[in-house]
């Protein structure tokens, strides 16, 4: 069993499609009322029909007053770590601290250089996105930066403003490298989608996670752990991700938290977005939080 004791929290996957935007708002706001943690919303900026998840997060923002937003990541290649932390410090401000950015190496190689950025092989990348996360750190806390790394120089930055809490940096990936970033130097770790990282998968990479915090002087469990969940609740059958009642996803959901290690949970519907949200917030979460209470107050 790993569990590590943090707190549950769930959230809204949003939909970046420009021509969804009008549904996107009113889940946003469902999400808020909802009683959820988090939106987030996926960095895909090469993709034609997508708006840019940081303009988006920021326009959502403003019609929201709770909910912290999420990138879910964001493409540290495509968004530089001294103007993507003055963007978050900015935004951060702005909004009372409710920004958590989440970022990664970049999902496509491909789509990076075919906008302009450089096209680095993975070892190349897991050095940029290490250097990339101590960087952001520094800059985020209103220190100077002076950083000359394998891939990142830095001749002296002045961080700030200051936001009004610290900005979790959380690091998106898979592989043992990356994984060995997160436990180095991330806030938290986010898991990709469970079709892409199944369940039974998850300890092996929650072991590399903790073996390198330790081996960094770190607590393993100062690592938050976010899992992406696909699929549908409901009667339905069959679908992509975990699909099912909404007691079976308040027993899964359960059990990969005290189990497998995850601490909040960032949904995204794979029909139904307006039902699937309010099976979610009315039958799922609190009920999961309730389980997860009681198992550990039984340990």
């Amino acid at each position: 069993m790993t569990d590590y004791g943090h707190p549950i929290s769930f959230g809204l996957s949003l939909d970046p499609s420009a021509d969804k935007l009008g549904e996107t708002r009113y889940l946003a706001r469902a999400a808020a009322d909802g009683g959820l943690t988090y939106l987030a919303v996926q960095d895909h900026p090469y993709q034609p029909g997508y708006l840019d998840s940081w303009t988006m997060i920021s326009h959502l923002a403003a019609e929201t007053s709770r909910i912290s937003f999420l990138t879910d990541v964001a493409d540290l290649q495509l968004r530089p770590p001294t103007m993507f932390a003055k963007a978050g410090a900015s935004l951060s401000v702005l909004t009372g601290g409710r920004v958590v950015l989440g970022v990664g190496g970049g999902a496509s190689a491909d789509g990076v250089a075919a906008m302009g950025g450089a096209r680095r092989s993975g070892a190349e990348t897991i050095a940029y996105t290490e250097e990339a996360l101590q960087i952001m750190r520094t800059a985020l806390a209103g220190g100077a930066v002076r950083f000359d790394g394998e891939q990142h120089t830095v001749e002296g930055y002045a961080g700030g403003p200051v936001p009004p809490s610290p900005v979790p940096l959380w690091l998106g990936g898979q592989r043992p490298r990356m994984l060995g970033v997160a436990g180095r130097q991330a806030d938290g770790w986010i898991s990709p989608l469970n079709i892409y990282v199944p369940p039974a998968e998850v300890p092996s990479k929650q072991q590399i996670i903790d073996d390198a915090a330790r081996a960094a002087g770190r607590d393993p469990a100062a690592v938050r752990r976010i899992y992406n969940v696909i699929g549908a609740i409901g009667p339905q059958s069959g679908g992509t991700g975990l699909v099912g009642s909404a007691q079976l996803w308040v027993d899964t959901l359960t059990h990969w938290a005290v189990d497998l290690g995850f601490d909040t949970f960032i949904f995204w519907p794979i029909m139904s977005h307006r039902a699937q949200l309010r099976a979610f917030t009315d039958r799922v979460v609190p009920a999961v939080r309730e389980q997860v209470l009681e198992i550990r107050g039984q340990q």
